[in-house]
């Protein structure tokens, strides 16, 4: 076995490099977020000296938050770590209904887990809890709730922190009870109110009419009994990583090109996980949640898998063509809201004076065209996002933070926006934008810069 400080030393650096290479923080103090991650592992390792729960505590969101997959923990780590971050990561997906929904799918999820991987759960709630009630009383309500419910399946975690998570909530309830309700937040304007028309088009269009079905590439399989090294050759002239492998005709299992060697398929297989396949006809948005777990997608028709979805698919014209829609519309909905925040070109107060000369440029050169513009058509869009950054009520209705959390969602959504304009890879440099763009689709404004609220 690989010596015990090696393995928690490598998923430390490994968890942090992941973490910071996004520029992940934690949400309510902007701490780098392996300050979260090296509490869970220091509370983990008072309970036990066991290297793998120690190492998967440092690596439990790694999956679920950044571009790294359970193969590249698997790789890293092996298997018995790979699968304690596979029980700590959510299966749920965005299509698959409200908050509510969700959160009981993945509850569910864990009530299958080992007693290691709820140890580390309730590390986890532990340190959230803190950070939550403190910082968020209004959401801690929604939170404590799903705490106590999670805790009903995590009793065979360990006792000690079994006791101090329960500890935990119940101050937390304590707290709430006796901190004033605060005051109601002004109703959200009505469905068919211009400045909420524009997501719910959106919504419905990005959730009905891109599919799987349409990124996915045909699967290539084989029979369980084939040769291994013709199979691997096979994949190698085709330039794909992964096979399906077939039982009396059915896909039921999948080798990776880079294990197979010698021998037959059969010794090479994986199971077909749950949370790897997807109907054809599920939205992309969901895709994108498969993809930030696995290196593939199994796409199935007719209760057979046929089809195969990697990352790298989304550089494709279709994958490319729905993500600049996405933040077309999300630039349209910019220009919407400071519109109606802000009385003719009142908004250039919020800007430098560079920026809104750049405007006027641009906006002379269109009249000089005999083309009609008015200044804000003209600003750029990190302009109109800026504008909505300094404004508290409009960064609230996309659901964003801090303005300096805001900034850095911006600076990302630009990053992907100039790649997709300039036909670069968005893969390598923007995946967890992307899936940080297509919860926000599956939500509605609410996940825009949040993400997944834990």
């Amino acid at each position: 076995m690989e010596p015990t400080t090696d393995l928690i030393e490598r998923a430390r650096a490994f968890a942090v490099e992941r973490h910071r290479r996004i520029g992940h923080r934690r949400k309510y103090t902007d701490q780098p977020y392996e300050a979260h991650l090296a509490n869970v592992a220091r509370r983990v390792a008072e309970v036990t000296d066991d290297p793998e729960m120690i190492a998967a505590a440092w690596l439990h969101d790694v999956v679920e938050d950044t571009e790294a997959t359970l193969a590249d923990v698997e790789r890293e780590f092996g298997r018995p770590v790979a699968r304690l971050v596979s029980e700590l990561t959510d299966v749920s997906r965005p299509g698959d209904g409200n908050r509510a929904e969700r959160k009981a799918l993945d509850r569910a999820h864990l009530a299958r887990a080992s007693a290691r991987a709820k140890t580390v759960k309730l590390a986890d709630l532990i340190d959230n809890c803190r950070d939550i009630c403190r910082h968020d009383p209004r959401f801690a309500r929604t939170y404590a709730e799903e705490m106590r419910a999670l805790l009903g399946v995590l009793r065979e975690g360990d006792p000690g922190l079994l006791r101090e998570a329960h500890r935990q909530l119940q101050e937390a309830l304590d707290r709430l009870e006796r901190t004033a309700a605060p005051k109601p937040p002004e109703p959200l304007p009505r469905r068919e109110d211009p400045l909420v028309r524009g997501p719910h088009r959106l919504r419905r269009l990005f959730l009905d009419e891109f599919t799987a079905w349409d990124l996915a590439e045909p699967l290539r399989s084989f029979d369980m009994a084939s040769a291994a090294s013709g199979v691997r050759g096979d994949l190698e002239r085709a330039g794909v990583e992964v096979a399906g492998l077939r039982d009396g005709g059915r896909v039921v299992a999948y080798a990776r090109r880079e294990d197979l060697g010698e021998g037959y398929c059969f010794e090479y297989a994986r199971g077909l996980r749950p949370d790897q396949l997807i109907d054809a006809d599920r939205p992309l948005t969901d895709v994108v949640h498969v993809l930030t777990l696995h290196q593939a997608a199994f796409v199935s028709a007719l209760g057979e898998v046929v089809g195969l979805v990697r990352r790298e698919d989304f550089n494709q014209p279709v994958g490319r063509m729905w993500l600049f829609g996405i933040v077309t519309f999300l630039e349209m909905e910019f220009t919407r809201l400071v519109r109606a925040h802000f009385e003719g070109d009142g908004w250039t107060a919020k800007l430098p004076a560079g920026r809104v000369d750049k405007a006027r440029e641009l906006q002379a050169e269109r009249r000089r065209r005999g083309q009609a513009a008015d200044l804000l058509s003209c600003a750029q869009f990190g302009d109109k996002a800026r504008v909505l950054i300094e404004h508290a009520p409009t960064r609230a209705l996309l659901g964003l933070g801090s303005k300096k959390r805001s900034h850095r969602v911006l600076k990302e959504l630009e990053s992907l926006r100039n790649h997709l304009a300039h036909a670069q890879d968005i893969v390598i440099h923007d995946w967890a934008t992307i899936a940080r763009l297509a919860y926000w689709v599956a939500e509605g404004a609410e996940g825009t810069g949040a993400g997944r609220a834990r």
